[in-house]
């Protein structure tokens, strides 16, 4: 890897033949996504990889996130009012989102054992399918994790006398 600039362009047209290749979505499907275009800062050959990392980059951070409702005792305080108040079916999706989440940081961490340029592209493809359905499941709990903090919020509001 080089320290110089890959640019924008350049990723691209590199990605553009790695997505004919390997039948991939578009440049800016994945984009959207995971925020592919950061890997212009520098040069590489081993594309694949770079973006599976980037994806994953993103999937660890989302499991740590869920992973702090579902074990909160080291997680900030105003987590504790957050996790009381989720209810049966925000738990489940978020029990749904740890092993989805799971099964490809396992996957992840196994591949860069040895740079295979196919399986890192079958993890590209398979993860962005199931992102999809991540993403709507992460939204349902993000909007009962909004609700239940304006409740707290409320609550704690109603009972200040400052």
């Amino acid at each position: 890897m080089a320290d110089e600039c890959f640019g924008l362009d350049k990723l691209k047209r590199e990605y553009e033949k790695l997505r004919k290749k390997h039948l991939l979505p578009s440049f800016e499907e994945i984009n959207k996504d995971f925020e592919i275009e950061k890997l212009q800062e520098r040069e590489t050959e081993t594309l694949s990889r770079e973006i599976r990392r980037a994806i994953s980059e993103k999937s660890l951070a989302y499991l740590k996130f869920v992973e702090m409702f579902m074990n909160p005792s080291q997680a900030p305080m105003f987590f504790l009012a957050l996790v009381k108040s989720l209810d049966s079916d925000d738990r489940e999706l978020l029990n749904e989102l740890y092993i989805e989440l799971g099964k490809f940081e396992i996957k992840s961490i196994a591949l860069d054992n040895e740079y295979n340029e196919k399986r890192d592209v079958e993890f590209i493809k398979s993860f962005y399918k199931k992102w999809q359905g991540i993403k709507k499941k992460f939204g349902k709990v993000m909007d009962g994790v909004e609700k239940s903090w304006e409740k707290e919020v409320e609550k704690k509001g109603r009972g200040y006398l400052g």
